[in-house]
């Protein structure tokens, strides 16, 4: 009645279940479906590994996607961890997550491998403390280990949106793999298989999609800012029977005195993206030296995403890659000035980076970084960090961000974070060591019709204080009925000193004045009185005459990248933060007379502000507002969560 399968040379029989999903217990395995199927494997002595068997005896490979095979332990075998903790052994450039587990037939087996880990565990404490991934065979990154600091300031959709087409990342690439190590004996000889086109826009959903990444990277002591934007557009599309026209990979980067550079393909294969994690990249051109070097060809370079910053360093000419920790990039394009942003459309120019970065705050609270610049052990003896749940991170855009609704959607992924490293600008140098680090993503159809936004977090004395404000009009789920089409909201959010303080248009009120360029005005309150606290915040920015920001080009429904949106990095901002409370004889909320302000007037000369869609005819003064069934049903959540 069992569907026999090969696994090579078989020496003994054993018995697995298939079961999806699974929730394991020490030994015992506890099925969450109550139909899984039992099926006899023969198995080998020797490891099989996407189809390749390694000479390492005693040795199972457990598949965690899109399946599980899972030993069941009988009296004669029983199965023990491997212990290994950091670097796994994964078939090469394998995006999916697989666990090694040995198979010991006697304590005495295990008391002598007890013994030899106890003498290497010396030698491997280092180590392990300086990688934070997850490492293939090759050792290349494939995932973030969860005892890092970025596991409890990770982000909700801090990992990628779209559906990738790099050969690493396909659904094809995963099936044919599955299936070179499942080979059934018989299969049926008539199977109907529907045309390739429409299999990929089944799959894909065959309407326009981008997703892209912000990073803001500060420097004080240059009295400059960097901006890096990378985005992905319609990856995987097609129109009419042909790939999209508007699919590009795309790196802009916006540098000294608001100098732009870009590069960018229309290659979507070459963009990659971790599914739950934040790290991307693209590779534009490999270095010839890097094939004869490493014995690899250009066929099996192309299956290559994530790499360790020393391999990327010796194989890629001109690209970039974003891991959680670590930002790399060689640009070597143009200004745009000529035309668009595709090759040739603009003056020669290049750029290369190469830095750490240190997440401090995601969206929500977080461990103060006075806290974080202590010494070790003075940490560990005068820290006391609150539990776990209060530094949870929430999504920007509240719950309904998970879902295509309200496109585009927006997630701050590290609203505060510090960087150490170098950059090469058109051959100026520059060196920099915890410098204020900034990120946020967006993804959906295309940009709001209408926006403004503004972010800083360098300030004078106040080096834990960071904040974003930004606002526009969105399109509302089932624009296609009679009735309102579009709202207009707005949101601030503050992080300082380990305290998150959000003002949104279902926790409070928000309302902002913002000039079509030259100055920005927020002031919104949080009433929410299930909340932590109560306060007000007042936020001022403005720019010299001089400066006139530059041309940025944002996605667009209809036309790909276009020049959208103005941007500058040199506005003058000040911020204050006060605490409120209900005072009934005026009934209203006012500043309590008896608490002591937050933050009075903080002050900075490099904050970014941004202003894109339009029109722009005059000043655009708008109070949020949201309904009240909208309302209710993004707060659902917290209410649950609180009761």
């Amino acid at each position: 009645p069992f569907p026999s399968f090969r696994f090579g040379h078989s020496a003994q029989p054993k018995l697995f279940s298939i079961c999806l999903p699974y929730i394991a217990f020490d030994k015992m395995l506890v099925p969450m479906h109550s139909i899984f199927l039992s099926v006899m494997f023969m198995l080998s002595d020797r490891e099989v590994c996407c189809g390749r068997r390694q000479a390492q005896p005693n040795r199972l490979l457990l598949f965690v996607p899109p399946f599980q095979l899972v030993a069941h332990n009988t009296p004669s075998r029983r199965v023990h961890a491997h212990g290994r903790r950091s670097c796994f052994p994964i078939s090469p450039r394998r995006p999916y997550h697989v666990r090694a587990w040995s198979t010991l037939d006697s304590d005495e087996e295990i008391d002598s491998n007890k013994e030899n880990k106890n003498v290497s565990k010396k030698s491997n404490a280092a180590s392990y403390a300086d990688c934070p991934y997850l490492m293939d065979e090759n050792g290349r990154p494939l995932g973030v280990r969860k005892d890092t600091s970025l596991a409890n300031l990770q982000t909700p959709h801090s990992g990628r949106k779209f559906r990738p087409t790099h050969p690493n990342f396909s659904s094809s690439k995963l099936c044919s793999r599955l299936g070179s190590i499942l080979q059934p004996r018989k299969r049926k000889q008539t199977i109907h298989k529907a045309p390739k086109l429409k299999r990929k826009n089944l799959f894909r959903n065959n309407r326009r999609f981008t997703e892209g990444w912000y990073y803001r990277l500060t420097l004080p002591e240059y009295n400059e800012s960097f901006v890096f934007l990378f985005s992905i557009e319609d990856a995987g599309r097609w129109v009419n029977g042909n790939k999209s026209p508007l699919t590009l990979a795309c790196m802009q980067l916006l540098g000294p005195k608001e100098s732009y550079l870009v590069q960018s393909d229309d290659d979507d294969s070459k963009f990659w993206g971790w599914k739950s994690v934040q790290a991307l990249g693209c590779t534009f051109e490999w270095k010839d030296e890097f094939f004869s070097g490493n014995g690899e060809t250009r066929e099996s370079a192309k299956e290559i995403a994530a790499m360790s910053p020393e391999e990327w360093k010796g194989a890629v000419r001109t690209g970039f890659q974003i891991l959680p920790f670590h930002f790399q990039g060689r640009l070597d394009g143009h200004d745009g000035t000529l035309g668009g942003v595709k090759a040739r459309q603009g003056k020669p120019g290049i750029a290369e980076y190469d830095f750490s970065v240190r997440p401090v705050a995601g969206w929500g609270n977080y461990p103060p970084l006075s806290h974080s610049l202590l010494p070790s052990d003075e940490t560990s003896e005068n820290q006391s960090f609150p539990e776990k749940n209060h530094h949870r991170q929430y999504s920007t855009a509240g719950w309904l961000a998970s879902f295509p609704v309200f496109e585009p959607h927006w997630q701050i992924t590290m609203a505060h974070a510090r960087a150490s490293g170098t950059l090469n600008w058109n051959g100026t140098f520059y060196e920099f060591e915890d410098a204020p680090f900034y990120g946020e993503k967006n993804w959906g159809g295309a940009f709001p019709t209408k926006w403004y936004w503004a972010q800083c977090n360098s300030f004078d004395d106040h080096p834990d204080l960071s904040f974003t404000a930004g606002g526009g009009i969105r399109q509302l789920p089932f624009s296609f009925l009679p009735g309102k089409r579009t709202e207009t909201l707005g949101m601030i959010g503050i992080h300082y000193e380990g305290h998150f303080y959000e003002i949104t248009p279902w926790n409070g009120e928000m309302e902002w004045s913002v000039w079509p360029w030259g100055r920005w005005e927020f002031r919104g309150r949080c009433t929410d009185k299930k909340g932590e606290s109560q306060f007000e915040a007042e936020i001022v920015a403005v720019t010299d005459e001089n400066t006139h920001g530059v041309l940025l080009r944002a996605p667009t429904k209809d036309e790909g990248m276009q020049y959208f949106c103005r941007d500058s990095g040199f506005g003058r901002v000040v911020l204050s933060l006060y605490p409120i409370q209900w005072d009934p004889k005026v009934g209203d909320y006012i500043r309590s007379p008896d608490k002591k302000i937050l933050i009075d007037g903080a002050c900075s000369s490099q904050c970014t502000v941004e202003v894109g869609g339009g029109p722009w005819w005059d000043v655009w003064r708008v109070r949020s507002k949201m309904s009240n069934t909208l309302k209710r049903l993004i707060r659902l959540p917290m209410l649950i969560r609180k009761s």
